[in-house]
């Protein structure tokens, strides 16, 4: 159960002095039985008038935070200290009913699960189910985990990453197409291929660290985008086709999203003079902590710092 140091820093700056509307910040990583928030601060320059917390459809938490003052750069900068649980893929644990290939969802759980089931993009040609059946048994039933971990490795396997600094997503079809892309290319890629099959699927953005403070996974050093997958039994679980995980070894979840687009982790809006906007740069930093206990938690502080109590 490592401790790990997280630190995410969003920096944007202007050749001139420009105001800024509401921000939409969502860096804090989520509460569950596998990763405990022991310490989050989010520092946020020039101070803002205003920073209130809210929790989103999905159970995200997001800062929304509003300005009073001009500025030439505006910072984001979150510090978190998490103490994670990975699970390996022998501790996914399949209802009998569902542990082979096709299966339907309860009627208990269905109406909970349609949105996530439902295709997002355009496929008429049908190119991404025909790529999604090549790990279906055409003969008789196929093992439901071992399908969705061969499709993960595959995509690893036979697609080229190519870090983008660019925003936006290739659409699933192009990423097809072209056979390399970027973390949430793939995880766009594989939400579509199991939705394809009628599996549930969500979008998850958030970090990734190798086993070792020396390792560094694909997709390290910048936020990373994987893909959740309900299987009755075990619930919502990881799959990472960039680095062929299969359970949330080394992932830690942030935002947990229908579509991509609702996991931007800064959004928000400037007005000044044409052309004053330079640049945004972005530095994660993902490493283990030697330390063998938790700090102790400190007392909450004022808005914009925010620190985890109870």
């Amino acid at each position: 159960m490592p401790f790990l140091n997280l630190s995410h820093v969003t920096a944007y700056s202007y050749r001139h002095p420009v105001s800024f509307g509401e921000h939409r910040v969502m860096v804090r990583p989520r509460e569950s039985f596998d990763q405990h928030l022991l310490d989050a601060r989010l520092t946020i320059s020039p101070e803002p008038a205003d920073v209130r917390w809210l929790q989103d459809v999905f159970g995200n938490a997001v800062a929304i935070a509003t300005f009073d003052r001009r500025a030439k750069e505006l910072v984001f900068d979150s510090r978190v200290r998490v103490l994670h649980t990975p699970a390996e893929l022998q501790h996914v644990d399949i209802e009998e009913y569902a542990r082979s290939y096709p299966f339907t969802y309860s009627s208990e759980e269905m109406p909970d699960l349609l949105r996530s089931i439902e295709r997002q993009h355009h496929d008429p040609l049908r190119l991404i189910d025909s790529w999604a059946r090549r790990f279906v048994n055409p003969a008789g039933r196929t093992d439901t985990l071992a399908m969705l971990s061969d499709m993960t490795t595959a995509i690893r396997r036979e697609f080229t990453y190519v870090p983008r600094a660019e925003k936006g997503t290739q659409s699933p079809i192009e990423t097809l197409s072209r056979m390399k892309g970027t973390c949430r290319d793939y995880a766009m890629f594989m939400i579509e291929a199991v939705r394809a099959l009628g599996f549930a699927a969500r979008f998850v953005s958030g970090y990734v660290y190798g086993p070792s403070s020396g390792d560094m996974p694909v997709g390290g050093g910048n936020t990373h985008a994987w893909v959740r997958v309900y299987l009755p039994g075990s619930g919502w679980v990881e799959f990472d086709p960039t680095n062929g995980i299969v359970g949330n070894r080394g992932l830690i979840r942030v935002a947990v999203v229908r579509d991509i687009y609702q996991a931007v982790p800064v959004s928000g809006t400037w007005s000044g003079f044409p052309g004053s906007f330079l640049d945004m740069t972005v530095t994660v930093d993902a490493r283990i902590d030697p330390a063998d206990a938790p700090p102790a938690l400190a007392a909450p502080t004022a808005a914009p710092d925010m620190r985890k109590t109870g």
